[in-house]
């Protein structure tokens, strides 16, 4: 059975209900990952003890807003489709990831999971296979380098990708250049005080680098083929990191049934469960097995 099978084999009454969206689990599950910022926030403000050690820890809480963006882009996480898209607006300009140009770069995604030549991951080095690519990708320095300069090739009007349709061209250029803005604001705040650099520069530079080993499991070292079950990567885990990942590491049913929303998520792993191919049973256990894949392929 691949996904497709699986899809059709599911009742139509069955289908609606799991792809109901519903604003009351949004906000719910919104509120506790802005409450956790906000936590993280006034520690590190307040000097309270262990700040420093508290610096990674809401750096990493900061940069699964990643989760909350790519929901967005499914238009999933809340019913409301106001909600959804100020959600993926003001997310995007917290990590530096262009909203209305990410929808298009993850739609791609979707329509060519782990095609060489079509999926836009591919293309933007998601899976190195050398120690130097690998410690380079996972340090998070070529994210914040491609992200910035992506943000300012769409503030210039130029190629945002071919992924990107024309019509939609005004929208990404409109949005880079309030971005820019924003962030021009905020750094001249940086003038009078330094609290953004603690609380969200500083932070963010230090929580990439486990988002970018949490998004490497979702597809790293699987099949180049089109069945979802083969291409894509489940990763068992426990409650906390499914909170803060909004439930994205069940992601071969993410990637089975896109408009399924991150509260019901769960509920179709259940149903899947059997037909899963590839899966973690963890990130440790995941990373330790990429790396010792590495350590056979360095040049």
């Amino acid at each position: 059975m691949d996904h497709k099978d699986f899809t059709s084999s599911l009742p139509q009454a069955e289908m609606v209900r799991l792809t109901t969206r519903s604003d009351r689990l949004g906000l719910r599950h919104l509120a506790g990952h802005l409450g956790l910022i906000l936590l993280g926030g006034i520690w590190i403000a307040s000097g309270w003890p262990l700040w420093q050690a508290v610096l990674p820890l809401h750096g990493v809480v900061l940069v699964f807003l990643f989760t909350l963006e790519h929901e967005a882009t499914h238009k999933t996480p809340f019913a409301s489709v106001r909600l959804n898209e100020w959600a993926g607006r003001l997310t995007g300009l917290m990590i530096l990831l262009p909203f209305e140009w990410f929808r298009y770069f993850h739609l791609a995604h979707h329509r060519h999971t782990n095609i060489p030549g079509n999926d836009p991951e591919l293309a933007a080095g998601a899976h190195p296979e050398t120690w130097r690519e690998y410690l380079l990708y996972a340090s998070g320095l070529r994210y914040w380098r491609d992200a910035l300069r992506q943000v300012l090739v769409n503030a210039v009007g130029g190629d945002p990708g071919e992924f990107v349709p024309p019509r939609a061209q005004p929208r990404v250029t409109v949005e880079a250049r309030w971005m820019l803005a924003a962030y021009a604001l905020a750094g001249t705040s940086l003038l009078f005080s330094p609290l953004l650099l603690w609380i969200w520069v500083l932070p963010m530079l230090l929580g990439q680098p486990v988002l970018r080993l949490y998004l490497l499991a979702e597809h790293g070292r699987c099949a180049f083929v089109a069945n979802m079950f083969e291409n894509t990567r489940t990763t068992l885990t426990n409650r906390a990191v499914r909170f803060l990942a909004w439930n994205m590491p069940y992601h071969v049913e993410h990637h089975t049934l896109p408009l399924v929303p991150f509260h019901r998520l769960p509920e179709l792993h259940a149903k899947m469960r059997g037909h899963l191919e590839v899966t973690a049973p963890s990130y440790r256990a995941f990373t330790l097995d990429y790396a010792a894949g590495l350590s056979r392929s360095t040049d």
